[in-house]
């Protein structure tokens, strides 16, 4: 989790705390968890060395990447109000992920890797 955790170290505090939040969430649906480098270009997530989740903190908006449209479209009925595209969800620290549903996607994500 090194790369991961120095990309969320360099954060503003109000967007990391944000992404440390799915990123704590995620671990707690993993019964071993790990980051690794960088996937895509951005801080992942992996799970016996295959990417799990990705997060990223851009100027306007944070993302989570489950690396499968399938998994976005699977809960883009529980994110209404949220940007969405085929890989990615967007939010922001004022409108943070509802936990339920980012725990579905790292259930959804877990059951593809499995």
């Amino acid at each position: 989790m090194g790369e991961l955790t120095a990309y969320l170290d360099g954060l503003p505090v109000p967007h990391a705390a944000a992404l440390r939040r799915v990123v704590e969430l995620a671990l707690q649906e993993v019964s071993r968890g790990g980051g690794g480098p960088a996937v895509y270009g951005m801080p992942a997530l992996k799970v016996e060395g295959r990417p799990l989740i990705g997060v990223i903190a851009a100027t306007a908006h944070l993302s989570i990447f489950p690396f499968s449209a399938a998994v976005v479209a699977a809960v883009a009925a529980d994110l209404d109000g949220f940007s969405l595209s085929k890989g990615t969800v967007r939010f922001t620290q004022a409108q943070p992920l509802p936990e339920a549903v980012v725990r579905r996607i790292v259930r959804l994500r877990l059951a593809e890797l499995a």
